[in-house]
């Protein structure tokens, strides 16, 4: 296998780069890095860390996917698919341990794309896509019951499974705080019908600018202070951290693997997703091997500063793509602009309502869902059917690695239960069939078989999935013949196992 190619789109794209380009990038980078400011701090947040970390996330990824990236346009940073994966490793092993199994993922997406294996994460099949996506977006929305209703549950710390946080709702439902549900329901109002009247604002920054404003006049002036905020909760700083490795043991490493292979998944999947949407939009094409490397790097040292999991995100690509941008610059860009927010106006955060922030969640998720995808697919066969439920099934009673670990094994198989349904042996007699296209003379002495010969033609894949198939067919014979005839010119390929049941068959 060749070594990859590494070309990251910059360095082209500066080739024959114009002045004319470099206003329409700064534009967009600007207004993607104020939409990404709301974003990045309620990822944050939501993963189980402070909301500084989320913008972190957002300049030091950010910054490195469009520097080393595959794609002219693709921006990265936190996405709202990591919260449920990264809320659950910060409750089991801390920060410490998603510090570790963020750097892992890193490494894994730089061997993917060093090995050429971008295009095997294309193989991926749909329905575990939508199950797991449709999953983590009903997850995502159980977070945000508690903060949209204004929940207290005293000394009870919130269990992370989802039966469970529901139990602990309706436990402490008649706490519901109605400030809290008003400025959460005004929040997803303003966010679902802001695009009606300005589609070039996102409605997420409209809902925090005017909700954080009136929330303060009322907390100020008409001394209501139940509204919980960031600064309630949080405490701001305004400044990039120090890079920090945490000490590292191999009992540790073993037990972090496998969600450093879920991290690595689930960020190939929507990096190249992302990038793929965008080339449609922009008329080009990515490069899939650079674009995973480029991840990797991302995801290897933006922990270092206390980042959490980054990989390609659409909403703001497609925000980049429709402002302007069309070259890595503007990614770079809206780094910058996120950068001197964290430096200079980060304080202002704390005055965010959490409600606020949960209902930004809210519409992350229904736009996640996919409900209309997923309804459509359970018109689809009963095997893909049965992958989407059960991927969607695990993703939220237990986890997400499960779930892609699962889903996976269980497409695999029924993949390959279906290969082995299209590979067919057949008995070649003294008769002939037109349709057969047998590739012998058709004089009719050369069409006779002697007696006690058989000859016998396999058509498709001979592999471990279907070489038992030729041992139960001659199984049934009554009379086996001294010599057999095997004609495989309709086979494609033969694995090891199907090799082992053919000179298994010479013996016998």
């Amino acid at each position: 296998m060749n070594v990859i190619n590494f070309t990251p789109k910059l360095f082209s794209t500066l080739k024959t780069y114009s002045k004319e380009a470099f206003t329409a990038d700064v534009m967009a980078g600007v207004i993607v890095g104020i939409v990404a400011l709301p974003l990045a701090i309620a990822f944050g947040i939501a993963s189980g860390v402070s909301p500084e970390k989320g913008i972190i996330t957002a300049i030091i990824a950010g910054f490195i996917i469009s520097f080393l990236g595959g794609s002219k346009v693709q921006i990265g940073g936190p996405t709202g698919a990591f919260i449920v994966i990264v809320y659950g490793i910060v409750q089991q092993y801390g920060e410490t341990g998603l510090i570790i199994a963020t750097i892992m993922a890193g490494v894994i997406l730089v061997l993917l794309g060093i090995l050429k294996l971008g295009v095997v994460i294309k193989f991926i099949p749909y329905p575990v896509i939508v199950g797991f996506t449709s999953g983590i977006a009903v997850t995502i929305f159980t977070t945000q019951i508690a903060d949209v209703f204004g929940l207290q549950f005293g000394a009870e710390k919130v269990p992370g499974d989802f039966v469970g946080k529901w139990l602990l709702y309706f436990r402490h439902f008649d706490s519901i705080n109605g400030w809290n549900t008003v400025v959460a329901m005004v929040s997803i109002a303003i966010i679902a019908l802001s695009p009606r009247f300005l589609k070039k604002i996102p409605g997420s920054l409209i809902a925090i600018v005017l909700v954080t404003g009136i929330v303060y006049l009322l907390r100020t002036f008409a001394g209501i202070d139940t509204i919980d905020t960031i600064g309630d909760r949080f405490t701001i700083k305004s400044q990039l951290p120090d890079a920090e490795m945490p000490s590292v043991n191999w009992k540790t490493i073993q037990g972090l693997f496998p969600v450093a292979i879920t991290i690595a998944l689930l960020g190939a999947i929507e990096s190249l997703l992302s990038a793929t949407v965008s080339d449609g939009m922009i008329g080009d094409k990515h490069d899939s091997n650079t674009e995973l490397i480029a991840q990797g790097v991302a995801n290897i040292i933006t922990p270092l500063f206390g980042g959490i999991p980054a990989t390609g995100a659409i909403a703001r690509t497609m925000t980049n793509i429709n402002n302007g941008g069309r070259t890595p610059v503007a990614g770079i860009i809206h780094t910058i602009v996120l950068l001197l927010i964290l430096l200079f106006f980060m304080p202002l955060a704390q005055y965010i309502p959490m409600a606020c922030l949960a209902g930004v969640l809210v519409i992350v998720s229904y736009n996640m869902s996919e409900w209309r995808t997923f309804k459509a697919l359970l018109r689809n066969p009963k095997s893909d059917v049965t992958v989407l439920l059960l991927t969607f099934f695990l993703t939220v009673v237990f986890d997400l690695t499960i779930a892609i670990e699962i889903g996976l094994i269980i497409a695999c198989l029924l993949f390959m239960r279906r290969v082995m349904e299209t590979t067919e042996i057949s008995v070649i007699t003294n008769e002939i069939n037109p349709s057969a296209e047998l590739d012998f003379s058709v004089h009719e002495e050369n069409l006779i078989i002697p007696q006690g010969v058989e000859v016998y033609e396999i058509s498709g894949p001979y592999f471990f999935g279907v070489a038992n198939k030729f041992d139960e067919y001659i199984a049934h014979l009554k009379n086996p013949s001294e010599v057999r005839i095997i004609r495989m010119r309709r086979v494609p390929f033969i694995d090891s196992t199907g090799i082992h049941n053919l000179t298994n068959l010479c013996r016998r």
